[in-house]
């Protein structure tokens, strides 16, 4: 049985994170131990004590508790600083890391991640939702082969106005919410090149925050389709829904659950005009990580998964690079075309 170490104490780490872990070794004891969990955050020192968490001051004093051949190290921290905590967690001897996505920031980060996993034997699961999601498998069985697909749109929306103004641990809308579905559009239909891009500015009340109103990614996949992905960050309304056209005229709109009280995925089906819609349980975190420590109890790494993942990034890279060498952004373009 498995012992569970988090780097970062924020939104993903104990918002996230830790509530599924907690479900999961109810439901799975012969996976996770059943002990507390140790966090440690190198940026900042807790505020509250949190219910089946114990806190230590740095990664040397978790080190002396937990044993790193029976323990998964989750890194819930900004993309940016991920590179040198998982090189400082694995000198220590930890071996298996649950990576929150996207695994990098960028390419060079990519590089820094690769090196310092290759150098030290480790295993690296990505955090990722949608790819673990029932809905994503039901449209998968539903849509078939990605030649079989006309075209994939995803809408990403809510409202992350306080987050952003006062958490800059993302510096571009593209570190949101893209990367969800950016995976499950690789999946669906295989490799891509990025043929537009365009983010927006976060305005509120005078205060201008670059980048991270919004973004727009436009997507050629080399099985032929088109797929676009539209995020909204300063959106008054929630949603998280994929629409899949397919060659012979069916129409499959799929809604991700929004909310961390509700795990239940909707998916309308039309055909010939008619609508059917299937209701899912769909606790994709849950499915996640329980995958994670399966691999990890069994010692055998997720080859597919991390290459999906590290294409991942390499894309998310040239959309940055191509919407911030745009000569104009208009301001309220994500928000308008997201509604």
């Amino acid at each position: 049985m498995l012992r569970t170490l988090l780097i970062g104490l924020g939104r993903a780490g104990t918002g996230l994170h830790l509530p599924v872990l907690h479900r999961a070794r109810a439901t799975h004891p012969e996976l996770f131990a059943d002990q507390p969990v140790l966090g440690v955050d190198p940026a900042r020192p807790p505020t509250a004590t949190t219910p089946g968490l114990q806190v230590v001051d740095h990664l040397r004093e978790a080190r002396r508790r937990l044993d790193p051949d029976t323990t998964v190290v989750h890194l819930c921290t900004p993309p940016a600083v991920r590179g040198a905590l998982l090189e400082e967690a694995a000198h220590l001897g930890y071996r298996r890391f649950v990576v929150e996505k996207p695994i990098a920031s960028d390419r060079t980060a990519l590089d820094r991640v690769r090196q310092v996993a290759d150098r030290h034997g480790l295993h690296l699961h990505v955090v990722s939702p949608w790819l673990h999601s029932a809905l994503t498998d039901r449209i998968a069985a539903l849509a078939g082969d990605p030649a079989d697909i006309r075209a994939v749109t995803v809408t990403q929306a809510k409202s992350r106005f306080r987050r952003t103004l006062t958490n800059p641990s993302h510096t571009d809308a593209f570190q949101v919410e893209i990367p969800h579905a950016l995976g499950v559009l690789l999946r669906l239909l295989g490799d891509a090149d990025v043929h537009t891009a365009s983010c927006t500015d976060l305005r509120y009340k005078g205060v201008v925050v670059p980048h991270m109103g919004g973004a727009q990614v436009a997507l050629h996949h080399t099985a032929g389709p088109h797929s676009r992905i539209r995020c909204d960050l300063t959106s008054p309304v929630r949603s998280r829904r994929i629409t899949v056209d397919t060659a012979a005229g069916t129409r499959l709109v799929g809604h991700f659950p929004v909310a961390q009280d509700d795990d239940t995925a909707q998916l309308d089906v039309w055909r010939h005009g008619r609508r059917t819609r299937e209701l899912l349980p769909d606790d994709a975190l849950h499915r996640c990580l329980t995958r994670a420590y399966r691999s990890f109890a069994a010692d055998r790494p997720a080859a597919d998964d991390l290459r999906l993942h590290t294409r991942t990034v390499e894309l998310l890279d040239d959309a940055r690079r191509l919407a911030l060498a745009s000569p104009s952004r208009r301001p309220q373009e994500a928000a308008h075309h997201a509604g």
